[in-house]
């Protein structure tokens, strides 16, 4: 497991402890959960944290139970509330033009890294745990193949393509990186101490470029994932094909972006017909 998976896993069990305070595991039953679940519910933990929560819950115990600890699983049959399916937020392509347009920066180095950064997120769908992992081998491929390779959740490897613009991004920051990094420093992208840039870091950086530039709303690394989805979805149609960019283990990951597409299929209907609204 990933080290973030790991400590969320931490974070959850301790939450069932702290939640059966003196009891010992073995003796909790159903009831106990279900009164586990709404509390934390009354507290304000939505939904969805409550199904991963409960999910962490329901493999400790079958874990205790394959090792003769434990009779019956107390998860089993618990559902946790329903909470309403938020549509990812993703930036309009003119939008997404503007945020990628060169600005004038104090550090001329490490604005070329920064576009470098949010170009190859948006042209390939990285995450951002994926594009600070990256190191400087991927260059041969990117610039000669125009792919590169990805080690995304569960160590799967996937080939993602590289736009032009992506690669002439990534190109001006190879030939400033010396000037940045560390003579030892094999990540390709880097802070300003010369070692591999932070994730905190890229958030800090795409958000006050978005502000630079007078976008509406804030941006984050994940929106770029989200938008280069939306729009390669909304000019393919392709969904098998934007599954496997992504990186998604399943399609239905992937189908949210089918309703963000028909999002925007309403609005240009709106706009379009002459009956779509009243006067």
């Amino acid at each position: 497991m990933s080290p973030h998976t790991v400590a969320n896993y931490c974070r959850d069990l301790k939450k069932l402890l702290t939640a059966a305070g003196e009891m010992p595991l073995a003796d909790l039953q159903v009831y106990h959960v279900r009164r586990f679940v709404a509390q934390l519910h009354g507290q304000g933990l939505a939904g969805r944290s409550l199904a991963r929560l409960l999910s962490a819950w329901r493999g400790f115990f079958r874990w205790l139970g394959e090792r003769g600890m434990l009779k019956a699983n107390p998860c089993d049959g618990i559902r946790p509330p329903k909470s309403p399916r938020l549509l990812p937020k993703a930036l309009s392509v003119d939008e997404t033009a503007r945020l990628l347009e060169p600005v004038e920066d104090d550090d001329p180095v490490q604005s070329t890294r920064d576009l470098a950064m949010f170009e190859l997120f948006y042209s390939s769908g990285l995450r951002l745990a994926e594009l600070v992992a990256l190191d400087c081998d991927v260059l041969d491929s990117v610039m000669n193949d125009g792919e590169i390779r990805v080690l995304g959740k569960r160590s799967k490897l996937r080939l993602v393509p590289v736009g032009s613009k992506a690669r002439e991004a990534l190109a001006a920051w190879a030939a400033l990186r010396p000037e940045l990094a560390r003579p030892d420093e094999k990540a390709l992208f880097v802070g300003a101490r010369g070692a591999r840039i932070s994730p905190r870091m890229v958030e800090s950086r795409l958000a006050r470029r978005a502000i630079q530039l007078g976008l509406p709303t804030h941006v984050h690394p994940h929106m770029l994932r989200h938008s280069f989805a939306s729009h390669v979805l909304q000019s393919s149609g392709d969904l098998r094909a934007v599954q496997e960019m992504l990186g998604h283990a399943s399609i239905a990951s992937t189908q949210v972006y089918t309703h963000l597409d028909f999002q925007h299929l309403a609005k240009v209907y709106d706009a379009a017909h002459p009956r779509a609204k009243a006067k």
